[in-house]
């Protein structure tokens, strides 16, 4: 049997060792046009400030692929060919396949800006990003516009802010990521980038990037016409599935590569996981993208399984996700935000600092955390939410629970007596 993999991220990576456990004696062949190895994405801001090399940022030693018979193929895919199950590469003969696994990921977003491609205009994504950056900030760059108020935008500005680099944040939304916080959440995220000296411009929209005499973007124009000059532009309005180049391949897509419960798409013998696959919905709801870190592991673990025959459906389990917002900690576990029917909430803030505890429950029962400028162990908190555990028995049981005591300040004791108390006044609420 030979499989071959498009893209070397943690979906592709995770596929190739899975299919190795599975089918010992096949031949795994994993392409990419970026890089030869597979690298950690959310690791290249650390490289720009000095934190890391590329080196630290392979999870593998490169041995490894060479002892689990993992062919390692830099070349650009010019053609996925399904009906010779070929693909077509740059420069390079045809690779053969008898299974398929397209674990294209992402790309940045680009809404049709005048002046989006010019240079010193770009995104954060990939080492070509990256080598970018250096070459847009290596001199002359003072004075930086941020574009989109995501996770990237957020960590590019942290980037620049390392190398002295003044920064605008563009943010279309009335407060930062508040699709996905909730209000007080997101409140502190504003809090937060202004402290650090961002210049953040709420409800404003980008209008237009323009040229210098050089030809390199030297100022932009907000929907309002204010004019800022800047020397770089960073495009960090999220990301969608990197789908163009299937094109004419026969692959059925919509936002994402169409795919079933086992992660099949449209034609035999191809499978598609991660960011760029969109799963289709059985019971009449919305598609689902999932374009976090964990469950693109998960999904090439998963597509390896059903590609050695399983026919188990993809599950992704108790929701989770994290990041950092310069030094802030935030995790979410469940379901929080989501605004479903019969939910409640308890929620506490630091009075001065940035640390935030929310709790959704269900008739008592828990359903969702928020947690900020703390931390909580993941299999606790999943086991709680697994096991619908009473409210009562969590908020006493949160020091218990958290993560790394020994070194961090716990807040447990302050939050816990005004959790308990506000959802002893929601129980006196329902049985009045």
């Amino acid at each position: 049997m030979r499989y071959v993999i498009l893209g070397n991220g943690v979906t592709g990576a995770s596929a190739a060792f899975r299919l190795r456990e599975l089918d010992p004696d096949a031949t795994i062949t994993m392409v990419s046009g970026e890089s030869t190895h597979h690298y950690s994405r959310p690791a290249l801001m650390y490289i720009y400030m000095g934190h890391m090399t590329y080196k630290d940022t392979k999870p593998f030693e490169d041995f490894m692929w060479e002892e689990s018979r993992i062919d390692l193929v830099r070349r650009w895919v010019t053609k996925i060919d399904h009906q010779q199950k070929q693909i077509e590469t740059h420069g390079a003969e045809p690779i053969t396949y008898d299974k398929l696994l397209l674990a294209i990921g992402s790309k940045p977003n680009k809404f049709g800006w005048p002046g989006q491609d010019l240079p010193g205009v770009q995104g954060l994504y990939d080492l070509l990003d990256l080598k970018l950056l250096y070459e847009n900030t290596e001199s002359g760059c003072e004075h930086a516009v941020l574009v989109g108020g995501g996770l990237i935008g957020i960590e590019l500005a942290e980037m620049l802010l390392s190398r002295g680099i003044r920064v605008t944040f563009l943010v279309r939304e009335a407060s930062f990521w508040n699709r996905v916080l909730p209000d007080a959440e997101s409140a502190m995220i504003n809090e937060l980038i202004r402290h650090h000296g961002i210049d953040l411009r709420l409800e404003t929209e980008l209008k237009e990037i323009h040229a210098g005499d050089n030809g390199r973007v030297s100022a932009i124009t907000t929907g309002s016409g204010e004019r800022l000059d800047c020397q770089l532009v960073g495009l960090t309005a999220g990301v969608s599935p990197n789908i163009s180049m299937l094109e004419g391949s026969g692959i059925d897509t919509g936002r994402g590569i169409l795919v079933d419960k086992q992660l099949r798409t449209s034609i035999n013998d191809v499978w598609a996981a991660g960011d760029c696959a969109e799963i289709q919905a059985t019971d009449g709801g919305r598609n689902t993208l999932q374009q976090v870190w964990y469950t693109g592991k998960m999904q090439g673990r998963h597509a390896a399984e059903t590609m050695c025959g399983s026919d188990a459906e993809y599950d992704s389990g108790i929701w989770y996700n994290s990041a950092k917002f310069f030094d802030l900690e935030y995790q979410t576990y469940g379901l929080v935000n989501f605004n479903t029917p019969g939910e409640q909430e308890i929620f506490w803030r630091h009075p001065t600092e940035h640390v935030l505890i929310r709790i959704v429950h269900k008739q008592g029962k828990v359903f969702g955390f928020n947690f900020m400028g703390t931390r909580y162990r993941h299999e606790v908190c999943e086991r709680w939410l697994a096991d619908e555990t009473p409210v009562e028995e969590v908020v006493p049981k949160l020091k218990e629970a958290a993560f790394d005591p020994e070194f961090f300040t716990r807040y447990e004791e302050q939050a816990q007596a005004s959790l308990l108390q506000q959802f002893a006044e929601q129980t006196k609420e329902q049985t009045a």
